[in-house]
């Protein structure tokens, strides 16, 4: 039997399964005790096998900072969160270190952090910058010199960074549904904003101005950005609007879903009446009724740029590199092809 296997045994990713089977944070209790007990069962054996090796590695320290209203206390359950660990996890396979993973109240991140390497120092830190500032940024920059920043960046800080090209993304969502007829389209944001949805909105709205369209104030909403949500006012725009728009990106998987909910809430068709397009590729995407067109994110391709450059940071090549990983669509079941019914340039 392989993780794979496994994997598929216990409706997880490979990652999650990794994470269990090694005894590594970033799964839930219930989904470890569940994948263990279906490797027992299966009686799965580990490909490599080092019982009674003396761990003498270096760590280096994964830091997660915790928000009330972004990422939580629960952010393993957090689909994108859970595939980056366990990517950096298997990843790190390949260096002579082992991945700690430590979470910090985002109002007390530094202090938190000092205490932390003062028990146990790490050779390198992978900050996740989704919801820092950055203020803080450059605090931590300052004070510590291994560092690799990732999935946020800001261009004028000198520091590492690995992020995922959300300009581009932003663009390719516009511009698919542009060539497949849609000129008029609406846009949910996500609250609270963060760097990501900033650079994903200013992409989709490049490409909507280059093409000499525009976006209705009517038709831009705002939803939770990191959970799925089932009643909202946008139910009720839906139901007494007679002007909706035949396609809505979303800046994220977590809104789209909820977007194709509050649809079918209020009997609109996806993807005949509204095509919905979302962003991240999160598992839930190919799941969902009808399947989520969506921007795909290459965590693992984020995963080992991170590792390269704080390997060299290590190294003591110093040159700092912002790094932006490319993304691509995926299209299935929740958008489609319409007439155009009105011509632009």
């Amino acid at each position: 039997m392989k993780i794979e296997d496994i994997a598929q045994l216990a409706n997880v990713s490979k990652s999650a399964v990794s994470l269990a089977i090694n005894g590594k944070p970033g799964v839930s209790d219930e989904t470890r005790e569940k994948i263990l007990a279906i490797a027992k069962e299966n009686n799965y054996k580990p490909l490599r096998s080092t019982p009674n090796r003396i761990n003498n590695k270096s760590t280096i320290r994964f830091i997660i900072s915790k928000s009330p209203d972004l990422i939580t206390e629960q952010y393993y359950n957090l689909p994108f969160f859970n595939e980056l660990i366990g990517h950096l996890s298997s990843s790190i396979s390949d260096y002579p270190y082992d991945l700690v993973i430590s979470t910090f109240d985002e109002r007390t991140l530094l202090e938190e952090l000092e205490a932390a390497e003062k028990v146990q120092k790490s050779k390198g830190i992978v900050l996740l910058g989704t919801n820092i500032d950055k203020s803080n940024i450059n605090l931590i920059r300052k004070n510590f010199k291994n560092l690799v920043i990732i999935d946020t960046h800001y261009p004028d800080v000198d520091a590492n960074f690995v992020a995922i090209n959300n300009f581009l993304g932003g663009y390719l969502a516009a511009e698919y549904l542009i060539d497949n007829g849609h000129n008029k389209i609406g846009y949910v944001m996500g609250i609270p904003r963060i760097a990501n949805f900033k650079e994903r909105k200013k992409g989709f709205f490049s490409k909507i101005k280059n093409e000499g369209l525009s976006i209705s104030e009517n038709h831009i909403f705002k939803l939770p950005a990191m959970k799925i949500q089932e009643g909202s006012e946008l139910n009720e725009f839906l139901l007494n609007n007679d002007d909706l728009p035949t396609a809505i990106f979303c800046e994220n998987d977590y809104m789209a879903i909820s977007l194709i909910r509050h649809l079918k809430n209020s009997n609109i068709k996806v993807p005949e009446q509204i095509s919905v397009v979302g962003f991240d590729d999160i598992p839930e995407s190919r799941v969902t009724t009808p399947e989520l067109t969506t921007i795909q994110v290459d965590k693992k391709e984020m995963a080992i740029q991170t590792l390269v450059l704080l390997e060299k940071q290590i190294q003591k090549h110093t040159t700092h590199k912002h790094i932006q990983v490319n993304t691509s669509l995926i299209e299935r079941g929740s958008s489609q092809q319409i007439e155009r019914t009105t011509k632009w340039k």
